[in-house]
């Protein structure tokens, strides 16, 4: 089986993660013991099998419009 370390802002912030589903502007993971975790305002930026992680990104909300 294949389990992911999970990023965010360049920090390990889950492991052993098996399951990951995106649900608009959050994402949703779940660990090999059924654990799940919530990020908010995130997206999955990459998905990487070879080093098995999994980067998401921080949504960009509220930026000044010109």
């Amino acid at each position: 089986m294949c389990e992911f370390k999970v990023f965010l802002d360049g920090e390990k912030v889950m492991e052993d993660v098996i399951f990951a589903r995106s649900e608009g502007d959050r994402v949703v993971l779940r660990d090999i013991i059924g654990e799940t975790a919530t990020f908010e305002d995130v997206k999955i930026l990459e998905v990487d099998v070879t080093t098995t992680s999994l980067i998401l990104q921080r949504l960009k909300l509220g930026c000044p419009t010109r």
